[in-house]
């Protein structure tokens, strides 16, 4: 970490770089100041008492001089060396946790802020309740993930969320820069974490579908739709017609935020039968809105077993749409576009499915080789 004799120049010439950039005071040990990308500039404490880390944000270039800075700087440093630190309340884990989640939780949607939320509230605030958030290492969380090898499912879900909280952490100058000990933690293996259907067993639901059309064609409309676009039921439930222009959905409120939709000629045939008398492609009966998930679950329930898939849930038809687009030959990418994905490295769980045409290349280039040996 560079040191330097800060001025009011020097601070001012200070340019941002790609990452946090934190340069000590070489006039006052354990004062200095953080850049960030962005440009912003802010005042920290950073030292060691009796052991434990202290990280402490002092305020913004903007909104302090370093006079002042450094004042408050050395009343901290002294504070801590007499054994009472002022910071110790502010960066205990569960504190700034809240400060994560008033202030980047606005960035979730509601229904992944609550259950982020729970995850917190379940898994990760009662193993680091009380801890200085600047003192948790690596070792800390690994030993904290083994624990909950008894419920993987939410292990894994957990982990994220602790991860959310541990980088902006270091954002909010809680913690070092580039210092988040959830890095490298390798996420539970599970079997059977997505089912996908079989043709034949498309085929199978395709034929009960067809025999509840005539009674329930809204509900039916929508589970076809769901296997012919490999979107989230939420997406198709709460579609509006504004939503499906020139042969695609543009979706204003998608899981990973805005974004367009493909769609066959079979799935704009369904959505050109339907009927057109309402805001929702599927309105509800019984309110001014949309048809209700509930009632879309019991139908799915219902019709998944007269198939023969009672262990198949509405979210693997999604699984289902990708994995019958990578046997077909389509690329990774393609697929992870179909599906709306943000990261690519959600879509390559659907990588081993194309195992099968890989070999087959490979035993096709092989032939040609050897018959043009020499």
């Amino acid at each position: 970490m560079a040191a330097i004799h800060l001025t009011g120049a020097r601070i001012k010439a200070l340019r941002p770089r790609k990452t946090n950039r934190d340069i000590r005071d070489a006039g006052l040990k354990g004062f200095g100041i953080r850049v960030y990308p962005t440009g912003r500039k802010r005042f920290f404490v950073h030292t060691q008492h009796q052991g434990q880390r202290i990280w402490k944000v002092i305020g913004d270039t903007s909104d302090i001089s370093l006079v002042e800075a450094r004042r408050r700087a050395q009343a901290l440093l002294a504070a801590t060396r007499c054994g009472t630190p002022a910071s110790t309340n502010e960066t205990v884990f569960e504190a700034v946790a809240e400060e994560v989640f008033r202030r980047y939780g606005r960035t979730w949607k509601l229904g992944t802020l609550k259950a982020n939320r729970g995850y917190y509230r379940k898994q990760i605030l009662p193993w680091f309740r009380g801890r200085q958030i600047a003192e948790i290492t690596g070792t800390d969380v690994r030993e904290w993930f083994a624990a909950l090898h008894a419920t993987p499912v939410a292990a894994d879900r957990s982990a994220p969320v602790l991860s959310v909280i541990m980088a902006r952490a270091e954002d909010y100058g809680y913690r070092p820069p580039a210092s988040n000990p959830c890095k490298g933690i390798r996420r539970y293996r599970r079997q059977g974490r997505e089912r996908f259907c079989s043709v034949e067993e498309v085929r199978r639901l395709g034929l009960v579908l067809k025999q509840h059309e005539q009674r329930f064609p809204t509900l039916a409309a929508i589970i076809r739709l769901l296997l012919l676009t490999g979107c989230r039921s939420q997406e198709i439930v709460s579609l509006r017609w504004t939503e499906y222009r020139e042969g695609h959905l543009h979706l204003s409120d998608s899981k990973t935020g805005p974004r367009m939709v493909w769609l066959s000629s079979p799935a704009r045939r369904i959505l050109d039968g339907l009927p057109g008398d309402s805001p929702w492609v599927f309105a509800s009966t019984r309110t001014m809105g949309h048809i209700s998930s509930s009632s879309v679950g019991k139908f799915w329930t219902s019709i998944r077993a007269e198939a023969g898939l009672s262990d198949v849930r509405l979210h693997d038809l999604r699984h289902t749409y990708a994995s019958l687009a990578v046997i077909q030959g389509e690329n990774i990418l393609t697929v992870g576009r179909l599906l709306g994905h943000s990261d690519p490295a959600t879509t390559l769980k659907y990588t081993h499915l194309a195992d099968g045409m890989v070999a087959e290349a490979a035993e096709t280039v092989g032939a040609v080789l050897w018959r043009s040996r020499a």
